[in-house]
């Protein structure tokens, strides 16, 4: 069953006008987080585990884009992206609570320009001042920070080709809003990333009672078991979800227009894929799509759903 919030919002969410979306932000998640931030760069502290998990989680944005350009304009151009560095060359990609900037930095690196955005000042201030201490970054331009909320960002008339939000929708108080929110940022046509956490018996074991009480790889009440969210909620959300338009033909119109068997969607509107934790060798691993009807997402997993053009 959905969290009671979540439930309740999903209901309401295709009447929300953008413009009266109440805001999403948790103060105690943001004090949590602000007390934490000075700790962001450091590879084998607090963050250890996101600094570990931020090269698969860009490997599969990258992957995912090629394969969505093959599908689209054929292989010869989907493999000469895929043989460049700059994969996000002339794309505008916003990080939603981009924290200490641990996935904005690798964005811009691909050629994004990229945007990165918290609610928290804290973050915001060691996210700078690690990227002004990059020459790379520095001398590119292609990297901005903002201390603001999605929910003042979706105000203004720019879109992206691109949004991320990694790690954030277990931190939010009203996870309906907050996608709709991120959902309208979204140019059509454009890309939609998330990770999150699946609220099941193992996420339990292995994020709460293991890496905050056993191991105390992460602070004590980081997470909260009753705010995870399955794949089948984000899929189901999705499918109910439309996004406002002029164009009458798009107006209405489902970002998930079908699902098939253990209401999977096909892979060109949305896909969930499991990461895994390999404590051996410190990595996470991407599990394929056939490792599971759901990608073996029964603990950490990543959701990626596209806005129709």
């Amino acid at each position: 069953m959905l969290p009671t919030a979540f439930r309740r919002a999903t209901q309401r969410v295709r009447y929300l006008h953008t413009a009266s979306i109440a805001s999403s932000v948790n103060a105690d998640e943001i004090a949590h987080f602000s007390r934490l931030s000075s700790l962001w760069w450091d590879e084998h502290g607090e963050f250890a585990l996101l600094h570990r998990m931020n090269p698969t989680r860009v490997r599969y944005i990258r992957e995912k884009l090629i394969e969505i350009t093959r599908e689209e304009q054929g292989e010869d151009v989907g493999r000469g992206m895929g043989q460049r560095r700059d994969v996000l060359r002339g794309l505008n990609v916003l990080d939603v609570g981009c924290g200490g900037g641990l996935l904005s930095e690798s964005l811009a690196r691909m050629g994004a320009r990229t945007l990165g955005i918290d609610a928290s000042a804290s973050n915001i201030g060691i996210a700078t001042a690690h990227a002004r201490g990059d020459p790379e970054l520095a001398s590119t331009g292609d990297l901005a920070y903002r201390n603001a909320p999605a929910e003042e960002l979706v105000q203004e008339p720019k879109r992206y080709d691109m949004v991320c939000s990694m790690e954030v929708l277990e931190h939010v108080d009203n996870p309906a809003g907050f996608l709709s929110t991120c959902a309208e940022l979204v140019k059509p046509g454009g890309h939609l990333f998330l990770s999150t956490i699946a609220r099941t018996p193992l996420s339990y074991l292995l994020t709460i009672l293991a890496a905050e009480y056993v191991l105390r790889k992460v602070a004590m009440g980081t997470h909260t078991y009753s705010k995870f969210i399955n794949p089948l909620e984000l899929v189901s959300f999705f499918s109910k979800y439309s996004s406002p338009s002029p164009n009458p033909e798009v107006s209405g119109k489902p970002w998930v227009s079908r699902t098939y068997e253990h209401g999977l969607p096909t892979r060109t509107e949305a896909e969930v894929r499991g990461l895994i934790y390999v404590p051996w060798s410190g990595d996470w691993k991407l599990m394929s799509r056939g490792a599971t009807p759901w990608g073996a997402a029964e603990c950490n997993y990543l959701f990626w759903v596209r806005r129709p053009k």
